[in-house]
């Protein structure tokens, strides 16, 4: 799918993304298993992100990659957002979301 990319989780990788439309994101550990999953919108992808790196204020604990995928909306980027929480349940999403 086009718009797809993913990089380090890291200043220097999440500088590196893409960021001109929403993106619904998946931060992975070591074994690529889903450790987070959110979303932003167009002109924030990067602040978002950076707000997850362990010196945030939102820290992802044992982040080692970061996949986004463009969405045309943001509505559409919390669609998939959503199904995959339901479907991958990433432990440090909060309960309720």
């Amino acid at each position: 799918m086009a718009g797809k990319k993913s990089g380090q989780f890291s200043k220097e990788g999440i500088e590196a993304l893409a960021k001109d439309k929403p993106v619904v994101y998946v931060i992975e550990g070591n074994r690529r298993n889903n450790l987070y999953t959110g979303v932003a919108k167009r002109g924030r992808v990067e602040e978002r992100l950076k707000e997850h790196l362990p010196s945030g204020p939102d820290p992802v604990t044992g982040g080692k990659r970061v996949r986004i995928q463009q969405k045309p909306s943001i509505a559409e980027a919390k669609e998939s957002e959503a199904r995959i929480i339901k479907r991958s349940k990433p432990p440090q999403n909060k309960k309720g979301k």
